[in-house]
């Protein structure tokens, strides 16, 4: 029941101390107020049973007669005598107007004077404690009339207290089994409830719960992680500030569900368990999350779930600005790969001593390549899109894929933010060039822009396209039916590219294949445009 030495009481033995002890204590109260009211009804029980014999004493004929005779023949003697076998008082004690004794219990007694006044002159029946030479007795004094209605005499009945505190002794053996069997009913549920207790508690000490408490407390708001602990019925248990931040959560959270935090999505279903999986992106409005769900199971039964998330806003950030500059470097690669053919070809021109022709060839290179960057520079306006699409050109060229802007494309008054074309085309395209990747030549992918009412890009190639069940999710982030690049999650791109045209008020439409085809279109009204975006590729 009790711990070793020095150290606390154990959960049970702390619930059996306070149990027993708040009971010992009830039940101790109770049985003193018990024999209080007890003593005090068995006294006035005792009152009216021998007012009840001293009153059917005093309505005997013969009682009357006797007195006014002056009893020669000892008649109250005998009738006394008979009521005392009968009803078992401890005396009747009748006697004249002048107190003089005609029975009495101990016969010496009769003939002599009452030591106290005869009670009964004022006609009326008394009731009370009288020490008398008996000892102390529960008594009545009635009176006895004549025919006229005078008294006679009295009669004075008593039971001893010795008989009413044998029956208090019995009410209070019963009382007392009472109370012992309420104290071991009470130690064993007592030792049932520990039991359940200890069982929820998974036989932790309060001590242990305490320090486990604040242990939980210091590593939930100690760690930069957001963390969210759900029960088996997806209420909140616990919650710290970062994913309150994250998940833009105010006020009381804990006990609510989770439903009511999170709206419809894919957010609440990684939340929920309802999308399985480790590291699974989420896309909200202002990050990207990384989630990551585990149950948790105690001693063989399930307590509910963990839930983790990580802000990886910047680092996808980082990640897609590198994959970018690699796009640019194998662009250039491809570039230089190029020339230095081309160079190769007017040196050996050159060798042939054919001057001529080096001539022409060096001309017919230079108008092809200053006529591709002047044509884009002239329609697109934007000089970081203008670069974007020859980079996005040279490198698809590495791959055996086709991409022309077409002649009638038109982009001079960009109303959307330079960063969010960016991002927009950048995706829309490579989504393109690698859904071609395994597709046989030609490879080709063409892009339109149109500026008559704000802006209007499409994006075709001549792939396999998206299948018409899955239009609605290919724009859920963490969706994607590619191998992950290393280092690179998949699943984003269209999802970014939704949520700038969302921000700004925008379409984006996702047509059925066979061949990919995306349509973005951003209002021109800049009240419509809403806040740049800072998302890249």
């Amino acid at each position: 029941m009790w711990s070793a030495p020095g150290r606390t009481r154990t959960l049970t033995g702390q619930i059996l101390i306070w149990v027993l002890s708040i009971l010992v204590l009830t039940v101790t109260m109770g049985g003193v107020l018990f024999t209080l009211i007890s003593n005090q009804s068995l006294d006035r029980q005792y009152r009216l049973r021998a007012l009840g014999i001293a009153a059917t004493v005093s309505q005997m004929p013969q009682i009357g007669a006797a007195l006014q005779a002056g009893d020669p023949q000892h008649t109250i003697e005998r009738l006394a005598a008979g009521v005392i076998d009968a009803a078992q008082p401890a005396y009747v004690v009748v006697t004249d107007r002048t107190g003089t004794r005609y029975s009495h219990p101990n016969a010496a007694l009769i003939g002599q004077q009452l030591e106290e006044p005869v009670a009964v002159l004022d006609g009326q029946t008394h009731l009370g404690v009288n020490a008398g030479s008996l000892g102390i007795s529960a008594n009545a004094k009635v009176p006895v009339r004549a025919a006229d209605g005078s008294i006679i005499g009295q009669v004075s009945v008593g039971i001893l207290e010795t008989t009413e505190q044998s029956d208090q002794v019995q009410e209070v053996w019963l009382i007392v089994g009472f109370s012992a069997a309420v104290l071991s009913l009470s130690v064993l549920g007592s030792l049932l409830l520990a039991r359940r207790i200890k069982r929820v508690t998974f036989d932790l000490e309060p001590a242990e719960i305490a320090s486990l408490l604040q242990e939980r407390e210091a590593l939930l708001h100690g760690i930069r992680e957001a963390v969210i602990g759900l029960d088996d019925d997806g209420l909140v248990t616990v919650i710290n500030e970062e994913a309150r931040r994250l998940l833009t959560a105010e006020g009381a959270v804990v006990g609510r569900p989770l439903t009511d935090l999170v709206p419809a999505g894919r957010l609440r279903d990684l939340l929920t368990g309802a999308v399985p999986g480790a590291d699974q992106v989420a896309l909200t409005e202002d990050s990207l999350l990384v989630v990551n769900r585990m149950p948790v199971v105690l001693s063989g039964r399930s307590i509910g779930s963990v839930v983790t998330l990580r802000d990886r806003t910047e680092t996808e950030t980082l990640i897609r600005d590198l994959h970018s500059v690699q796009g640019l470097m194998d662009a250039m690669r491809a570039l230089e790969h190029e020339y230095a053919n081309r160079l190769h070809v007017v040196a050996s021109l050159l060798e042939m001593g054919d001057h001529s022709q080096a001539r022409n060839y060096v001309s017919q290179i230079s108008d092809t390549s200053r006529s591709l960057g002047e044509g884009l520079r002239g329609r697109i306006a934007p000089p970081e899109l203008a670069a974007l699409l020859m980079a996005k050109i040279t490198v698809a060229a590495e791959q055996d894929v086709l991409i022309s802007v077409t002649d009638d494309s038109r982009l001079e008054q960009a109303t959307a933010s330079p960063q969010s074309l960016l991002t927009i085309v950048g995706n829309l395209l490579d989504n393109a060039v690698d859904a071609l990747a395994n597709t046989p030549v030609p490879r080709l992918v063409t892009i339109q822009f149109d500026d008559a009412d704000g802006v209007f890009i499409a994006v075709r190639d001549n792939g396999p396209g998206v299948p018409a069940h899955n239009i609605d999710q290919v724009l859920v982030d963490g969706y994607s039916t590619k191998e992950a690049r290393p280092g690179m999650r998949r699943g984003i791109g269209l999802a970014l590219v939704s949520r700038i045209v969302r921000r700004a008020a925008g379409t984006l439409d996702v047509f059925p294949g066979p061949g990919g085809h995306f349509e973005v279109w951003i209002p021109a009204d800049p009240q419509a445009s809403g806040p740049n975006d800072e998302d890249t590729q």
